[in-house]
């Protein structure tokens, strides 16, 4: 497991900031932070994490651990 800071890094080494999924927004000022810019849903913010993590592995071969867990089904 890496530090926030290094998570953070690598975020913004693959350009997340900005990225957005419905009203969900990686934050422009730290990329290790996942911002409500509309009316973000729980299906925004794992979308969004998803693609994230998948943009990671793919760049890095690193596999980002979430440190929430998600409860039931997000369509």
């Amino acid at each position: 497991m890496f530090d926030d800071e290094i998570e953070g890094q690598l975020i913004e080494e693959i350009g997340a900031k900005g990225w957005r999924s419905g009203g969900a927004e990686v934050s422009e000022l730290h990329a290790n932070f996942i911002v409500n810019r509309d009316h973000a849903t729980a299906s925004d913010v794992a979308s969004l994490l998803a693609r994230i993590r998948q943009a990671v592995a793919e760049r890095f071969g690193i596999e980002l651990e979430l440190e929430v867990h998600f409860v039931g089904v997000f369509v």
